[in-house]
């Protein structure tokens, strides 16, 4: 066969990366195969993988369309690099939680669900019609009670008011209705009932004026306004509107009011009774949904029809999949916005391993992520399945066992920050351990068993929990020491511990939840550090210190201190630019001229941590900058916006705020997301430090140098899902390597004997 141009195509070539905090890095990555992106972090390894190759993936392939499409696309900016050649369409396959709207399920985002519908509208008895008469987010096959949420929303009404007083005696008890506020007087002088009746009083039409009554406009004296009944209201101005949206006090509040129940029509199924009673071998699709996929898988083996042969085996393709892939314990009606970053990852991924499609670029973002050291491997085969179809796949991972797969490793550092943004190496996995950099020097790496273990203060027990696969577990968590809850993905350790520990007086929960806040929050602002250095700045100058709050009135007048501009183009994608008149830096030029020790407010908030450590030896800055410190921050800038965070970096700045308190008991949820094997040890020897400082600390936690360094591990499983929910050990690390049965055991003992 004559070798053409086209097999030349062979590497992605990277030329002079300067996305972020990159220095200029060229490289050749091979295609059709898997390399993995190492280094510490901060590095630079998502500027790198994601800022740059599979952003420019995406714009170069976003501007195939025409104007009109792209105005319905993200914005994705140039990234900051000379050339890129030899691309090919880049698939992200991130761990952002899938959306959290209530009516996206495991089924319906898989597409599992839709291929179930069509085998029940043919083959279930009775047959009652198309595949959306089983849909409930379709008019023809949602409950008509609860509209296909498969939940009923009542507000509480004994939350809004107090029956035993009148109007005037304060009976309102919801926001903004205390006794002579607005919203207040507009009720008592409506002449709907007597404001010095008792609420116990009132007769049935004035309650339901009180609570159900419409907007209507009402006339007191000269002054007209609109009266409308308090439920009727609160469903339209705060129960309409997103949660996440509402300000935090009335959002507690509707925690509380409102009150969530399952459908009693459909029983929390979603779907009407039509679609109910139609069954294959006797089970319906709402019964369908509920099973373990595992077991779902069974029963549709179990289904014979030579009509519906291909779409059977595609879906038990599908089924199968997921299984592999350790999803075997979910159920296709579990909602997405309840999975983990690392199960909405994997749900993601099962979505390619099906398709056809080959020579695209997979990129990863820590698939281990969640993940026992048992089900690694499962990963590690999917990737390498990714691979052999004949596309690249390119990993962003710590996890040595995830490096020693790789075809080609990238190596970055040599620091995080203004640090690193270096190539410390590049090459096979051999040569990685040879080379002497910091990541090859840790792949061998092993915690050791501590040689004594602390003895329990006291213990916080639990008593038959029972919530998700609990099945009515009692146990004792140890206080004043290391605990380590451990297990394979979905064997319950998250639901018993945030459901049974966290609430509890005392415990403060560290995890890798969104931070609320916009892109004008920073860990400046989040921390209270601005606070201090702004009144610094003020005391130095002599003038106040709002001028140094790009919020407030120091703000460069043109972005109003956000130091970009979103320019909306109507049909074009919206574009951020950097605000020329100050060109970035926030403030006013006024604001710039102050100066304490040499450097402008712009110039100290673009400090990493490590350097304003130095700046301000003393003092509160000094010593919440410690805190950052401790935590593995050192590189994050004052100023960098929040949501360019990921999650291990948002656990580990709630770690730094919570240490300020005085707590006594850590929940932290795998606190080694995103940490080099390096850092692994620095972060064991902070929670050595928290415990020995007098505090409990309770960690959930694949990792297994974290095992090894624990006082105490509680070990789920056997399984999960169903075959998970117990207790399978509790006791020490070397108790569970010496005599231990489990999983978790098996994988300990390997890693601390090799």
């Amino acid at each position: 066969m004559k070798v053409t141009p086209a097999d030349s195509h062979t590497l992605i070539q990277v030329r002079g990366a300067r996305e972020n905090n990159l220095k200029d890095v060229s490289l050749d990555l091979p295609k059709r195969r898997l390399t993995v992106f190492t280094g510490v972090s901060g590095s630079g390894k998502s500027s790198l993988v994601f800022g740059t190759i599979a952003a420019e993936s995406q714009r170069l392939i976003n501007e195939t369309y025409t104007a009109f499409v792209q105005s319905f696309m993200p914005n994705v900016g140039r990234p900051d690099v000379d050339e890129l050649r030899n691309l090919s369409a880049a698939i992200v396959v991130d761990q952002e939680r899938m959306g959290a709207n209530s009516r996206s399920t495991v089924g319906t985002a898989t597409d599992a669900y839709t291929m179930l519908r069509i085998i029940f509208s043919r083959l279930g008895v009775p047959h009652i019609g198309t595949s959306g008469a089983f849909s409930f987010n379709l008019p023809e096959g949602m409950c008509p009670e609860c509209e296909g949420t498969g939940e009923v929303s009542t507000v509480d009404v004994d939350q809004l008011l107090d029956r035993e007083l009148s109007l005037n005696e304060g009976a309102l008890t919801l926001p903004y209705y205390a006794v002579d506020s607005w919203g207040w007087q507009i009720m008592v002088n409506s002449g709907f009932y007597d404001p010095d009746k008792k609420l116990k009083d009132f007769t049935e039409q004035e309650w339901a004026d009180l609570l159900h009554k419409g907007p209507v406009k009402v006339k007191v004296g000269s002054n007209g306004f609109t009266y409308e009944g308090l439920i009727s209201k609160m469903q339209r101005t705060w129960l309409a509107k997103d949660r996440d949206g509402l300000q935090s006090h009335i959002r507690a509040f509707v925690d509380r009011a409102v009150v969530f129940a399952r459908c009693p029509l459909c029983e929390g199924t979603r779907l009407t009774q039509e679609a109910l009673s139609s069954r294959i071998n006797g089970v319906n699709i709402a019964e369908c949904s509920a099973m373990q996929i595992d077991d779902l898988a069974d029963f549709i083996r179990s289904i014979e029809d030579a009509g519906t042969a291909p779409l059977l085996a595609n879906l038990l393709d599908l089924l199968d999949s997921l299984t592999e892939i350790g999803l075997g314990y979910l159920s296709l009606d579990r909602s997405s916005g309840t999975l983990s970053g690392g199960e909405a990852q994997r749900v993601k991924m099962v979505r390619h391993l099906g398709s056809s499609i080959t020579d695209v670029t997979y990129v990863f973002d820590e698939p281990t992520i969640g993940l026992h050291p048992h089900d690694i491997q499962r990963m590690n085969d999917l990737l390498l399945r990714l691979r052999d179809k004949g596309n690249t796949v390119l990993v962003v991972e710590h996890k040595p066992e995830v490096v020693a797969i790789a075809d080609h490793v990238v190596d970055l550092g040599p620091g995080a920050g203004a640090a690193g943004g270096e190539i410390c190496f590049t090459g096979d996995v051999a040569g990685l351990r040879a080379s002497g950099t910091l990541t090859g020097r840790h792949l061998g790496h092993r915690a050791r068993l501590r040689d004594t273990v602390r003895t329990p203060k006291g213990h916080l027990p639990i008593k038959g929990a029972d919530a998700h696969n609990l099945k009515d577990v009692s146990v004792d968590v140890p206080l004043g020491v290391l605990a380590v809850v451990t297990g394979v993905a979905g064997s319950g350790k998250s639901s018993l511990i945030h459901g049974y520990l966290s609430g509890r007086d005392g415990v403060v929960v560290a995890d890798q939840s969104p931070i609320r806040g916009s892109r004008r929050s920073n860990p400046a602002t989040y921390t209270n550090l601005l606070g201090p250095i702004r009144n610094a700045f003020a005391k130095e100058n002599g003038v106040k210190a709002a001028l140094f709050s790009a919020n407030s009135e120091g703000a460069c007048p043109k972005c109003n201190g956000l130091g970009l501009l979103y320019t909306d183009l109507a049909m074009m994608q919206g574009v951020a630019s950097v605000c020329e008149q100050c060109e970035g830096k926030r403030f006013t030029p006024e604001v710039l001229t102050y100066r304490l020790r040499g450097r402008n407010i712009s110039e100290v908030l673009g400090m990493s941590v490590a350097e304003a450590y130095d700046f301000f030896p003393s003092g509160q800055p000094h010593t919440i900058l410690g805190r950052l410190s401790d935590v593995g921050l050192g590189y994050l800038r004052l100023g960098q916006p929040l949501n360019t965070l990921s999650g291990g970096e948002r656990q580990r700045l709630k770690l730094a705020i919570h240490m300020a308190e005085k707590s006594s008991t850590y929940v932290l949820d795998e606190p080694t997301t995103g940490l080099h094997l390096a850092d692994v040890d620095k972060l064991l020897a902070l929670l050595d430090r928290l415990v020995d400082d007098g505090n409990s600390v309770v960690v959930i936690e694949h990792h297994q140098a974290v095992m090894a360094h624990a006082d105490w591990i509680i070990d789920l499983g056997p399984g999960g899902g169903h075959d998970g929910g117990e207790i399978v050990f509790t006791g020490t690390p070397a108790e569970l390597v010496a005599k231990g049965e489990t999983l978790t055991a098996r994988h300990l003992r390997e890693y601390v004997g090799s």
